[in-house]
C-alpha cells in the first residue's frame, strides 16, 4: 500500500429529504406537506368535472382508495432515495477507514476546502457532483460511485459499491487506469477564474440581454444575446447538444432543403472547446457574425462585459459558484491548465 496518501475525501450531496427536512424543519412536517399538497390538488381535480356540468361540488369529497396510496406512496421516495444513499454511504466509509483516513465534506464546501496532493477523492453521487467536484481537485484521482444504480444511469460514475474495493486498492498502490478530461477556464482580467468539467455560461444572472464585447481570431464585434455557451468535449452530449438540437428543429422547419445539421461531439481528453452564442440579437448597435467557434491551443475567446450589473460566469450548471461578469471585467476564456483524472475500470 502506498504510504504517500494523506487522506481519502468523501464529496456527496444533500439528499432530498434532507433539503426538504431543512426547509420545513422535521421529516414529519416535510412528509405532511408534500401529501397535504398532493391530496388538495387531487382532490380540486375530481370535483373540476362536476362543477364543469354546474352540478352542487361535493362538501365532503372522500379520494378514491388508489389515490390516497399514490399520495402516500410519492413521499416514500424521497425517504428511499435517502436510505439508499446512506446505506453506500456507510458501506463505503467503513471499507475505506480501514485502510486510511477518511473526511466526509459536502458539495457546498468545496469552493474553500483545500485538497492536499495525495489525497484520494470519492465522489458519491449523481453525475453533477462528479463534474462539480473535478473543478475544485485537479490532477487528484476521482473514484466516482453511483450509490443508486437502480435510480442513475450513472455516465460519471463507473463503480458501485459492490466493486468499488478492488479499485481503491489499485489506487492506494498507484497501479490504477485513468482517464484525462479536459476543462475550460474563464480567467477575468482582475485575477479571479473558474473552472468548468463540462461547460461554461457568461451571460445575464436574469432573463435579460447580456451585453458585451466578442473577439475571436482577432475579429471582434458587439452583441446583445441570453448569454454564452462554451462546452468541452465531457460537455458536449449536455448543454451543447441541446442547441443542435434548437438550430436543426428551426432549420427543419422552415428550410427543409438545407442540410442537416450535425451534433458535434467530442472525446472528453481532446484539446478542443466549442463556444455558441445564443439567441444573438441583430441590431444597429449588435451583430451576430461571431455567433459559434472553436476554442483550442492557439485560439481563445475574449468577452468584456458591457452590462452595469447581473453579468455572471458560472459553470456545470452551478449557479450558486459563480463569478461576477459586470462592466470592466474580460474574460479569457480557453482550455485549463489542469485537467480531471476520472479513475476508470477498464
Amino acid at each position: 500500500m502506498s504510504q504517500t496518501t494523506e487522506n481519502v475525501i468523501i464529496v456527496k450531496s444533500k439528499t432530498r429529504l434532507e433539503m426538504l427536512t431543512e426547509k420545513f424543519n422535521t421529516t414529519a412536517q416535510a412528509k405532511f406537506y408534500i401529501q397535504q399538497s398532493e391530496r388538495n390538488f387531487a382532490t380540486s381535480k375530481s370535483v373540476s368535472a362536476p362543477l364543469l356540468q354546474k352540478k352542487a361540488a361535493p362538501t365532503n369529497r372522500v379520494l378514491p382508495k388508489e389515490k390516497i396510496e399514490t399520495i402516500s406512496s410519492s413521499f416514500d421516495d424521497y425517504q428511499t432515495q435517502h436510505d439508499n444513499f446512506y446505506f453506500s454511504l456507510d458501506t463505503i466509509q467503513k471499507k475505506i477507514s480501514k485502510l486510511a483516513k477518511v473526511k466526509i465534506i459536502d458539495r457546498s464546501f468545496l469552493p474553500n476546502f483545500v485538497f492536499a496532493e495525495n489525497d484520494i477523492v470519492v465522489v458519491l453521487g449523481q453525475d453533477g457532483l462528479v463534474a462539480n467536484t473535478a473543478k475544485y481537485v485537479a490532477n487528484i484521482p476521482i473514484i466516482a460511485i453511483n450509490p443508486d444504480p437502480n435510480r442513475y444511469d450513472g455516465i460519471l460514475l463507473p463503480f458501485n459499491i459492490s466493486n468499488f474495493e478492488h479499485i481503491f486498492y489499485q489506487v492506494l498502490e498507484n497501479r490504477y487506469n485513468y482517464k484525462l478530461v479536459t476543462m475550460a477556464e474563464a480567467k477575468l482580467n482582475d485575477g479571479q477564474r473558474l473552472l468548468a468539467f463540462n461547460d461554461l455560461f457568461i451571460g445575464p444572472a436574469t432573463h435579460i440581454s447580456a451585453r458585451y464585447k466578442i473577439t475571436y481570431n482577432e475579429v471582434s464585434e458587439n452583441q446583445s444575446s441570453s448569454g454564452v455557451i462554451v462546452s468541452t468535449g465531457a460537455g458536449s452530449t449536455g448543454w451543447l447538444s441541446s442547441l443542435f438540437n434548437m438550430a436543426a428543429g428551426i432549420s427543419n422547419t422552415f428550410n427543409k432543403s438545407s442540410s442537416k445539421i450535425e451534433q458535434k461531439r467530442m472525446e472528453w481528453d481532446t484539446s478542443q472547446l466549442i463556444f455558441v452564442v445564443r439567441e444573438p440579437f441583430l441590431s444597429k448597435y449588435s451583430q451576430t457574425n461571431l455567433s459559434a467557434g472553436i476554442i483550442n491551443q492557439n485560439t481563445e475567446l475574449i468577452l468584456e462585459s458591457l452590462m452595469p450589473e447581473n453579468g455572471i460566469i458560472f459553470s456545470d450548471g452551478v449557479e450558486a459558484d459563480f463569478i461576477k461578469f459586470n462592466s470592466g471585467s474580460i474574460a479569457t476564456i480557453g482550455i485549463a491548465n489542469e485537467k480531471a483524472k476520472l479513475v476508470m475500470n477498464f
